[in-house]
């Protein structure tokens, strides 16, 4: 690999998700930084993460799309950090994330209730659009009932 698929972007932190024995402890790390007051999530393609085309498996941008949907949105509602799993989700796939590329994503917090939070994002590769989704999230998730999650608004001050 050379330096350009090597380095994450400045600003972004490594996210304390890779450790134990759990799916994205797979297919990290995941990096994070603080926008404007949004959670910006990201990655780096690696071999890992490509499908026999050399280029990011769909699967692994729906996973990243669904983290981000989820803890952005958890970030830019009230909500405390805790278990919210996904009620729906559709994604778009715009343009292929090859090998090497940063992916990042951002996300929009459209309207929340007091059960569900309703969103979308986009995620990029080295800039361009890549995926656009959106979901309904299931907020009210105590945040006792996810051992080790990080307050990611405390994390990324």
């Amino acid at each position: 690999m050379n330096v350009q698929t090597e380095t994450v972007p400045a600003g972004f932190i490594e996210l304390p998700f890779s450790g134990g024995e759990h799916f994205l402890s797979l297919t990290g790390p995941l990096w994070g930084k603080r926008e404007k007051d949004k959670l910006v999530l990201g990655f780096r393609v690696e071999k890992r993460h490509c499908n026999v085309g050399g280029i990011c498996h769909g699967g692994m941008l729906m996973t990243f799309a669904d983290m981000q949907l989820g803890l952005g949105a958890r970030f830019d509602s009230e909500e405390e950090f805790g278990f919210m799993p996904t009620v729906s989700m559709t994604a778009d796939f715009l343009s292929p994330a090859p090998l090497g590329a940063w992916v990042e994503g951002r996300t929009d917090l459209l309207r929340s209730t007091r059960n569900f939070l309703f969103c979308q994002c986009i995620v990029s590769s080295n800039g361009s659009p890549a995926v656009r989704a959106s979901g309904i999230m299931k907020s009210g998730g105590a945040p006792s009932a996810v051992k080790g999650l990080p307050n990611l608004r405390t994390l990324l001050k």
